[in-house]
């Protein structure tokens, strides 16, 4: 039977010492094998790995990469990880950091700008690579103290004419209006804006361009009526279908910020006997894959979102070369029409 030497004491993480030691070998060799693999011998390469594979040894990189001044992992803040859209961006970001040899780490401010100034400070600490954020607080405050610590971020759902650095969004303002034109077209004069916290640009930009359409068919602002939730999430949008219903004149048409509160409006609804489109007709934003699979499929604005997290990313990777300037890329959205706005499905 073959022994092998002791790899180190019990509790203690294994280091390329207790690798050395196993292998019989130097620990600059184990080093070399590592980082310079070139270096060394096939055979003692060989001898050495199937060593570093037996014994579970895993490389600590992070003295390393204090020294290189930054990690080998992409940092990606968004609001809610647990929305389908942002889960989408993140596989489109994953993709570009993989391609790359990069790791992502994906955090939730949960719509806090607090949250958001805390992780901020977290990815500096880290020394991450760069980051993707999608911005809680209103005027950026948090990034433009996170700017200071020299490690790159692009904005990504969210663009301003004052971004400093890149930023990659759709257009939500035209989003806002082709929902709006919509419903207008289909003769609903009355409709309901159900929102999120104000505090939010996708929020604002959406409801701006619900108004801009107003404006265009010769309404006035009071046409849409806001019904302001806390969260966007599917609670918010029962919370808010529930007031709906409680209303003395209920409005025939609503648009919802997101698909989760469109989704929430429309389980509400559905158990208070209202139907969808007959009695109110629904709009929602984002086009998660769960819109076209409700029980009454969601007509929604279409955001590309594992697009937007790879054009991020790239843009992010791209910080580095001398050449890079910074960009603000604002996609066009479109509108994907089903049964909650139209009674007859549009394929």
């Amino acid at each position: 039977m073959t022994r092998h030497p002791s790899p180190g004491p019990p509790g203690r993480p294994l280091g390329i010492v207790d690798v050395a030691r196993a292998a019989g070998v130097s620990t600059g060799t184990v080093s070399y094998v590592l980082n310079q693999p070139d270096r060394v011998a096939a055979r003692t390469r060989r001898h050495v790995l199937a060593v570093i594979e037996r014994l579970g040894y895993v490389r600590r990189d992070s003295a390393r990469q204090l020294r290189a001044g930054h990690s080998r992992i992409l940092a990606l803040l968004v609001h809610d990880m647990g929305n389908p859209f942002y889960a989408a961006l993140a596989r489109g970001a994953e993709r570009a950091a993989r391609a790359a040899g990069l790791g992502v780490m994906v955090c939730n401010s949960a719509q806090s700008p607090a949250e958001e100034a805390h992780y901020l400070a977290l990815f500096a600490e880290q020394r991450v690579r760069g980051v993707l954020v999608t911005p809680s607080g209103p005027g950026r405050e948090a990034l433009r103290a996170f700017r200071r610590h020299g490690i790159p971020y692009v904005v990504v759902d969210s663009v301003t004419a004052g971004d400093e650095g890149c930023a990659v969004g759709v257009d939500d303002v035209a989003g806002g209006a082709l929902a709006v034109r919509h419903l207008l077209a289909g003769g609903h004069g009355d409709l309901a804006y159900v929102s999120g916290p104000p505090h939010l640009r996708q929020v604002r930009d959406r409801r701006a361009g619900a108004h801009q359409a107003l404006a265009e068919a010769g309404l006035p602002p009071s046409a849409l009526r806001e019904l302001a939730t806390e969260r966007l999430d599917v609670a918010g949008g029962r919370d808010a279908g529930a007031r709906l219903l409680g209303l003395a004149r209920r409005p025939t048409a609503v648009f919802c910020a997101n698909d989760l509160l469109a989704l929430g409006v429309l389980q509400a609804l559905y158990t208070a006997g209202v139907k969808v489109p007959d009695d109110i007709r629904i709009v929602g934003y984002d086009d998660i894959e769960f819109a076209a699979a409700a029980t009454v499929p969601l007509t929604s604005v279409h955001q590309p979102a594992r697009t937007l997290g790879s054009l991020a990313a790239n843009l992010l990777l791209n910080e580095g070369d001398p050449s890079h300037e910074h960009q603000h890329l604002s996609l066009a959205p479109r509108l994907a029409v089903r049964e909650s706005s139209s009674p007859t499905r549009v394929r």
